[in-house]
C-alpha cells in the first residue's frame, strides 16, 4: 500500500470515530471517550488539523476532578453497549465518569503538538491553558498513589494501566475477592472475539474493585491503602515521568516557573526511583508488588516501555538488545509478552499481541536515548501489520491476525504520526 493511501485510510478511520469534540476508540466496543486514547489520538490529528487536536485534549481535561485526577472514561452520551457503565461507577459527576485514571500521556502529547505547531499563537494559548491542569494531575498521582513518597506511583486497578489483563497482574490480582460481586452481563464479548478479551474470572475481580472504591465514596485519600491490588508498573511510571519532563521543559519556555521547577523535581525523583525496578537477569524493568514488597518476575512490555522515560543510556541499550532477542521468537515487534514464556497468548489483549501505541512510545524513547538500532524494525513492523491486517486494535505478533476492535482510532493516529515523522523506503 502506498504511504499516502495508508494515511488517507487512517484519516478516514479517525473521521468515522470523531464525535465532534472527542473521539471514541471504535464504534460499538468502546462508545465513549478514553483518556490515553484521546491524548495519543491528538498526535494524529495534529498532523492535519491542529485545532481539532487541541480540542481533543481540552475535552478530556474539562472533566478533571477537583482533586486533580483525570478519569479514564468520560460517558458523554448514554450507550448501553458498554459494561460497566455510569450506573456501576456511581461517581456522581454531572457528566458521568469513571473513578479511576489511566496513563498520563497528555503532558507528552501537549508538548509535542506545541513544539511542532504551525499555528504558534494557538499552540501557545492552548499550552498555557492546559499545563496547569496537567500539572495538577501529575501532583495528584504522587499525592494519592505514592503516599510514602517513594517517587513511584501504584496502580490500584488493572484498568488504570491500560494493559488490563497483562500477565504482570496475575498474582497480585488473585488477592482480589470475587464474593458478593453479583451477576452482570459483559458487553465487550458481543463486539469482539471472547478469545481476544479478558476472562470472566478477571472481570469479576475488576468489578469487585469498582464496587470497593465506590463504597469508599471514591475518596482518593482512602483508595490506595484500601486496595488489595497495589502494583508499581514501570511503563506507567515512565509515561508519568516523561510527561513531567516535557511539562517542565515547556513550562520553562513559557515562563511558568513554578510548574517547571515542580515538574522537574517530580521527574528527577521518579527517574532515580525507577532504578529499583531494574532486573539484570531479564535486561528490562519489572513491576513491583507493593503489598508483598517484591518484584514481579513477568517479562512483559511494561518493562520495555520504561525506555520512554529518560532512563540511563546503558539501560536503553540493554532494552534494545532485549527487543532484538524478542524478535527471534516473533514475526512482528513488539509483543506485549515474551513469546517464549508459558504465559504468552498471542491473541489475548495484553498477554502477547502487538500494540502500535506502545511501539511508537518505545521507539521514541530509544531515539531520545540515541539508541536507534531497533527503531527502523519497530516502525517498519507497524506498517507491515497495517498492510497485512488493517487498522485493528492490536495484532498477533506471530501471525498478524487482527484482534479486538476494528477501525481503531489510535492505531490510525499512530500510522499518521509515524509516516509523518519517519523516513521509509518507497
Amino acid at each position: 500500500m502506498k504511504h499516502e493511501d495508508m494515511i488517507a485510510h487512517a484519516r478516514q478511520v479517525m473521521s468515522d470515530n470523531d464525535r465532534g469534540t472527542y473521539t471514541v476508540p471504535t464504534h460499538g466496543l468502546y462508545p465513549f471517550q478514553w483518556n490515553w486514547d484521546s491524548a495519543l489520538s491528538a498526535l494524529g490529528f495534529a498532523q492535519f488539523d491542529e485545532p481539532r487536536a487541541w480540542t481533543e485534549i481540552e475535552t478530556l481535561l474539562a472533566h478533571q476532578w477537583e482533586d486533580g485526577m483525570v478519569p479514564h472514561i468520560i460517558f458523554h452520551q448514554p450507550d448501553d453497549g458498554y459494561f460497566p457503565g455510569p450506573d456501576v461507577w456511581g461517581t456522581g459527576r454531572e457528566v458521568p465518569t469513571t473513578g479511576i485514571t489511566q496513563p498520563p500521556v497528555a503532558g507528552f502529547a501537549v508538548a509535542r503538538i506545541h513544539d511542532r505547531a504551525r499555528d504558534k499563537a494557538l499552540a501557545g494559548q492552548k499550552a498555557r491553558e492546559m499545563l496547569p491542569r496537567i500539572h495538577a494531575w501529575h501532583q495528584w498521582f504522587y499525592r494519592a498513589r505514592d503516599p510514602q513518597g517513594t517517587g513511584l506511583v501504584a496502580l490500584l486497578h488493572p484498568w488504570e494501566s491500560g494493559r488490563d489483563n497483562s500477565v504482570d497482574w496475575d498474582d497480585a490480582f488473585s488477592r482480589v475477592p470475587t464474593e458478593g460481586v453479583g451477576d452482570f452481563t459483559r458487553r465487550d464479548t458481543t463486539h469482539a472475539n471472547p478469545e481476544h478479551r479478558p476472562t470472566d474470572a478477571q472481570y469479576k475481580r475488576y468489578i469487585w474493585l469498582v464496587q470497593k472504591f465506590r463504597s469508599l465514596g471514591w475518596d482518593n485519600s482512602k483508595l490506595h491503602d484500601a486496595s488489595p491490588f497495589q502494583v508499581v508498573d514501570p511503563g506507567f511510571n515512565a509515561i508519568l515521568i516523561r510527561s513531567c519532563e516535557e511539562v517542565a521543559d515547556l513550562a520553562g519556555r513559557l515562563g511558568m516557573t513554578d510548574i517547571a521547577e515542580q515538574s522537574r523535581a517530580m521527574a528527577d525523583k521518579g527517574l532515580a526511583a525507577m532504578e529499583t525496578l531494574w532486573n539484570d537477569a531479564l535486561s528490562q524493568y519489572l513491576c513491583y508488588d507493593r503489598k508483598l514488597g517484591q518484584q514481579i518476575e513477568s517479562p512483559s512490555i511494561g518493562g520495555i516501555l520504561a525506555v520512554f522515560a529518560g532512563v540511563p543510556t546503558a539501560r536503553a541499550e540493554a532494552i534494545s538488545r532485549r527487543i532484538a532477542k524478542l524478535a527471534e521468537s516473533c514475526e512482528y515487534l513488539i509483543p506485549s509478552h515474551d513469546p517464549t514464556s508459558p504465559d504468552f497468548e498471542g491473541l489475548r489483549y495484553w498477554r502477547g499481541p502487538v500494540w502500535l501505541i506502545v511501539n511508537y512510545m518505545v521507539a521514541d524513547g530509544l531515539e531520545r536515548a540515541d539508541v536507534t538500532e531497533m527503531v527502523g524494525r519497530i516502525m517498519g513492523d507497524c506498517l507491515r501489520l497495517i498492510e497485512v491486517s488493517g487498522f485493528a486494535e492490536y495484532h498477533d505478533p506471530i501471525t498478524a491476525e487482527p484482534c479486538g476492535g476494528a477501525h481503531f482510532t489510535w492505531t490510525a493516529a499512530m500510522i499518521i504520526e509515524i509516516l509523518h515523522t519517519h523516513e521509509f523506503a518507497a
